[in-house]
């Protein structure tokens, strides 16, 4: 194998992998796990601390975790449209 034919299948394979990560990153499973542990996180601290509404107020940091995860594609393309103005000029 050439060199040159090696360092493309390493390009190929750091590819691969960035493409499996960035899957990991944007998957419904990560994102449901995340929300879970979020959820049973503050249900520990507000128990901990005598909330007695703790199950119910634990929904508050969960839904905000899940909101923040939210793509807003209508935000993502005027984002995309303005600011390529911007590096246009």
């Amino acid at each position: 194998m050439t060199n040159l034919e090696r360092s493309l299948e390493l390009i190929l394979e750091r590819n691969r992998r960035v493409e499996a990560e960035k899957a990991w990153e944007v998957s419904f499973t990560r994102r449901a796990f995340l929300a879970l542990l979020t959820y049973l996180t503050a249900v520990l601290l507000l128990w901990l601390i005598g909330e007695e509404r703790f199950l119910l107020l634990s929904l508050i940091p969960t839904i905000s975790y899940v909101f923040s995860t939210l793509t807003l594609p209508w935000l993502k393309r005027f984002w995309i449209t303005a600011t390529s103005k911007n590096h246009r000029q």
